[in-house]
């Protein structure tokens, strides 16, 4: 994303100041999505047209758009430097308790608590909380000026976790534990492969490219050249990538959020309180442990974001387009981006609390 004041330079300075075209971030992001809204109410048959067009269940204009999203910033990434974050094990093993324990655990609480009548709703919610974010974190982590090399390894670190534990996890918190409660059930039939396929498109496609780039650039012009030159030509991909998925992504289904106004709102309660607590919960562990303003910033936006498109593709491959798990899964991207979008100037703000750091993440 095009960023003068939060672009890391060489040194690894960053300024706290944001740019122009960042400080209206909110703006472009509320436009893209009433845009949506207003496309697929208005648009006879635009809902329709747009989902048609997929590749082996996933949703072509998605795909690009999140692509071009993911690729600039993954074009940043200094790979030479992931040793320095692999060696970092209070980093990976908070990720992974905060993205594989903590994060189903709560939004299965909270689905429970907050939509006890609304079994469809509350199973939509539970999916969600189980698709950890592989792709647009990577955004908002960039934004906050978090460590890219950690989001990288945090984000591979998921998709691997995804693959072998997304249908396991969803078994035990949609039929095993409610059983345990004596509370309703719920089955969740996904193939490890569908997992797998999300994973490859929308991290695998986007991070071999973004290394290819960088290993080519420097061999053939130096890093000098690579970071001056190259990345602020392709950086504004990445704003363009993210505007238009959320265009897309709301007109797929702004026909259904536009006309269920209150199930809109009781799905997003507990989704803001999820994000909240979530967000909270890694940038105080990562203060806790005395981790860097960068790698704190990076735990908690990758303990917060989700898969919005892996948990719709699995409501509605699971129990149908028009259900309501389907529209809960909707709903997610819908509250996600701009209370995300928010926490990103959170985080800024509270960044000038963090005493002097070395590079290794330690005060």
């Amino acid at each position: 994303m095009t960023r003068r004041a939060l672009t890391l330079p060489p040194e690894g300075q960053v300024s706290a100041r944001l740019s122009t075209l960042d400080r209206w971030l909110p703006l472009w992001i509320g436009l893209a999505m009433a845009a949506g809204l207003l496309l697929g109410r208005l648009v006879p048959g635009l809902d329709g047209a747009l989902g048609a067009v997929e590749v082996d269940g996933i949703s072509l204009p998605i795909a690009i758009g999140l692509l071009v999203m993911m690729y600039p910033v993954l074009a940043k990434v200094r790979y030479d430097r992931l040793d320095s974050v692999t060696a970092d094990r209070r980093l990976l093993a908070s990720s992974l308790v905060l993205n594989w324990l903590v994060g189903p655990a709560l939004m299965f609480t909270l689905a429970w608590l907050m939509l006890p009548d609304l079994p469809e709703f509350r199973t939509g919610l539970i999916i969600v909380g189980l698709a950890r974010c592989i792709a647009m974190v990577i955004i908002w982590n960039d934004l906050a000026c978090g460590d890219r090399e950690a989001a990288a390894v945090l984000v591979a670190l998921n998709s691997v976790f995804q693959v072998v534990a997304f249908a396991l996890l969803g078994w035990f918190y949609l039929e095993v534990l409610p059983a345990w409660l004596g509370l309703g059930t719920a089955q969740l039939d996904v193939s490890a492969w569908q997992i797998a396929r999300s994973v490859l498109v929308f991290l695998g496609i986007p991070l071999v490219l973004g290394y290819l780039s960088r290993r080519l650039g420097e061999r053939a012009r130096g890093r000098d050249w690579y970071e001056t030159s190259y990345l602020p030509k392709v950086g504004p991909w990445a704003l363009i990538g993210l505007l238009f998925t959320i265009v897309v992504l709301f007109a797929l289904q702004g026909d259904r959020i536009t006309s269920q106004p209150l199930d809109v709102v009781r799905i997003a309660l507990p989704l803001l309180a999820y994000f909240a607590l979530m967000w909270g919960s890694g940038f105080l562990l990562g203060q806790a442990l005395r981790m860097s303003y960068e790698r704190t910033t990076t735990l908690a936006f990758t303990a917060a974001g989700n898969n919005f498109e892996l948990a719709i593709a699995v409501a509605i491959a699971t129990f149908g387009v028009t259900s309501g798990q389907a529209l809960a899964g909707v709903v997610g991207p819908l509250i996600e981006v701009p209370v995300l979008v928010g926490l990103v100037y959170v985080s800024l703000a509270l960044r000038d609390r963090f005493p002097h750091q070395t590079p290794g993440g330690t005060t």
